[in-house]
């Protein structure tokens, strides 16, 4: 649901906000029954997304995973990720509209009661080249999930670089 590839037409440059980037999957989790729980998977910004949905549809998430994503949290600012390393952000796979401090702040305000309540794994691809290994480990330490995963020889793209091993993992996530 991400703008750029998939399903959504929008070109990323149209989306000039952070509420407009997570609008696509705020409204799927709007219209998902009271009763039905989904698993989100958020990878590299899609971590913010699903944290986001996580604040405000913590009864409708089984389990949040993070594949190498920005994890941000009650602990762990927003803003403080999509600072610490100017280098990383400006590096990512494809264009992006780079988001305020400012916007980010704003959008991304995460509590124990809510964002806290949601089992959450992350996944890390330990040769990202972009989200380096140190910056995940740091991210995690800072935010601790409930789980910690490491697919060995994986790239920023870990769907593409170990497709297998990441379905295998999801799958075994997502059963516990």
């Amino acid at each position: 649901m991400e703008p750029g590839p998939g399903i959504n037409p929008k070109h990323v440059l149209e989306i000039p906000h952070l509420s407009d980037y997570f609008s696509p999957l705020m409204e799927f989790m709007t219209s998902l029954p009271a009763h039905e729980k989904v698993v989100l998977v958020g990878h590299s910004l899609g971590g913010f997304a699903i944290s986001r949905a996580m604040e405000s549809f913590p009864q409708k998430i089984l389990v949040a995973i993070f594949v190498t994503a920005g994890m941000p949290g009650p602990t762990l600012n927003a803003t403080t990720i999509y600072s610490k390393d100017w280098t990383l952000v400006t590096m990512l796979v494809r264009q992006r509209y780079l988001y305020s401090l400012e916007d980010i702040s704003k959008v991304m305000v995460l509590s124990s009661k809510r964002y806290g309540s949601v089992r959450r794994v992350f996944i890390v691809a330990a040769e990202d080249k972009q989200l380096k290994k140190e910056f995940q480990q740091w991210m995690i330490e800072r935010n601790p999930p409930d789980e910690v995963e490491e697919i060995p020889g994986a790239d920023h793209m870990v769907m593409m670089s170990r497709p297998v091993q990441l379905f295998t993992l999801l799958l075994r996530i997502v059963h516990e």
